[in-house]
């Protein structure tokens, strides 16, 4: 019953996704935003202009490669239309990527036919960052659904398979070498963890790794102590990922850095807040997951408040917290000059009539930032152990830490990473994420297709 709601939802997935296209296409005629960079670059390529580069461009060249491939496979010409076709294709197959993935996290096997989704990879392919850029001529969705390929391949010990994988994700974007770094490090825990479980005796993992939601600061200390004890166990695993770090290391020698082309406007800043924003952004848009695990939402809240005010000490830790995280936002808040300027993104909106409206607002939602961190914790804890817990965590702190401009896309892969963690959602709470998902796709796309303003341009993410 469930493979075949799968496939419906699937069949619905790709229909409407390809009427959306084809809409786009018509009231879209020319190149849009990042666009009038990636069009000329590809069609360079396309007639055989290899040695051409935009020095504008700051992302490597995979997904103008990926389009050359996909030309000489299916003869079409490199127009605007038949392009954005590439992203497209990466959309559709995002919920057969998504569907191993989440039965990886949920320890299940996964349906029989690769071209038979879950209803629930389904629904997370329409999460609405990933969705929207799927029309566009843009990096996001063929970077994303690479890094699910390299995390599936390390999951199942095809540690070589999931190097190549991650070189092929490096080629989309500079930073998916983080992700190939979890992949390779997730694989590991979920080894170690069940090879204790099966042996009976913690010893012969030699790592301290207990479940998430038992553990305390002490147990923390300990895991990372006992790192390097377990390193010779994992060392075959690590082998295969070496030269593909080495080599990153050579690119950004001799690169002067990791971005390519106009580095002036992609200048690595310390902007500790966006990792405040992006957990308040997960949740915003994870709240059907969150609230619909097992016990409920009221479950959920009594513990978020036990977490926090269980105990005099607690308190004390949260409000010292709070404080550092004042200073933080006040030292380390950047007030990025496309964010101010460039009034046909969410992101505008939300600083100039919130975070602006006074002094004060950004140290309001301390607190709230505080909530959400504790929800995400205790429903993805909920089945992990402590390191796998904070895995995503720390592997995203020098994804989001070095970026000023706050912008969605860049919570696109460790948002689905971190919901793909999400095992336990009751059927009602899928349904009602696709609802939720469903609208803002829905407005997002019409403001997008039909409101164009004059001297301003079309509304997007």
């Amino acid at each position: 019953m469930s493979s075949s709601l799968g496939a419906t939802a699937f069949v619905v997935f790709a229909v409407l996704s390809v009427v959306t296209l084809k809409e786009l296409n018509t009231q879209v005629t020319e190149p849009y935003m990042d666009e009038p960079f990636h069009i000329p670059q590809v069609q360079a390529y396309c007639n055989g202009e290899w040695s051409y580069w935009d020095p504008k461009i700051t992302t490597p060249p995979g997904l103008y490669i990926l389009t050359v491939l996909l030309k000489n496979m299916f003869l079409f010409k490199c127009r605007l239309p038949t392009l954005r076709l590439t992203p497209l294709l990466t959309l559709l197959l995002l919920p057969l990527a998504l569907t191993r993935l989440l039965c990886y996290h949920k320890r299940l096997r996964p349906p029989p036919s690769l071209f038979t989704p879950t209803l629930d990879a389904v629904i997370l392919s329409t999460f609405p960052v990933a969705w929207f850029f799927g029309f566009l001529y843009y990096t996001d969705v063929p970077s994303l659904l690479s890094v699910i390929f390299t995390v599936i391949a390390a999951s199942q010990g095809q540690h070589w398979l999931a190097s190549m994988l991650g070189f092929i994700s490096c080629t989309f974007r500079q930073t998916n070498i983080i992700w190939v770094l979890y992949a390779c490090a997730s694989s590991q825990l979920t080894y170690l963890r069940f090879r204790r479980a099966l042996s009976g005796a913690e010893a012969s993992g030699k790592l301290h790794d207990p479940p998430a939601l038992d553990a305390g600061p002490l147990d923390l200390a300990r895991s990372v102590f006992n790192v390097p004890r377990i390193l010779p166990d994992i060392f075959p695993a690590l082998v295969p990922y070496t030269p593909l770090f080495a080599s990153f290391g050579g690119f950004v020698v001799w690169n002067g850095g990791v971005v390519l082309g106009d580095k002036s406007n992609h200048v690595p800043s310390l902007h500790i807040p966006q990792l405040y924003y992006f957990i308040a952004f997960a949740t915003i848009m994870g709240w059907p997951a969150l609230v619909s695990g097992e016990g409920g939402w009221k479950i959920l809240r009594d513990e978020v408040r036990k977490r926090i005010f269980g105990s005099r000490k607690r308190v004390m830790l949260h409000v010292a917290a709070s404080a550092a995280m004042g200073l933080s936002i006040k030292l380390f808040t950047i007030h990025h000059s496309f964010l101010l300027s460039d009034n046909r993104h969410y992101t505008f909106y939300v600083w100039r009539r919130v975070f602006l409206l006074h002094p004060i607002v950004p140290y309001l939602f301390i607190p709230g930032y505080i909530v959400c961190a504790w929800v995400w914790f205790l429903r993805v804890g909920s089945e992990q152990t402590l390191l796998q817990a904070l895995l995503l965590p720390l592997c995203t702190l020098p994804v989001l830490l070095p970026t000023p401009l706050l912008e969605p896309r860049y919570f696109l892969i460790p948002y689905v990473l971190m919901r793909a963690q999400l095992v336990n959602v009751a059927k009602w709470g899928l349904l009602l994420e696709g609802i939720w998902y469903g609208l803002l796709n829905a407005g997002t796309m019409y403001v997008f297709l039909y409101k164009e303003r004059e001297g301003v341009g079309r509304f997007m993410w």
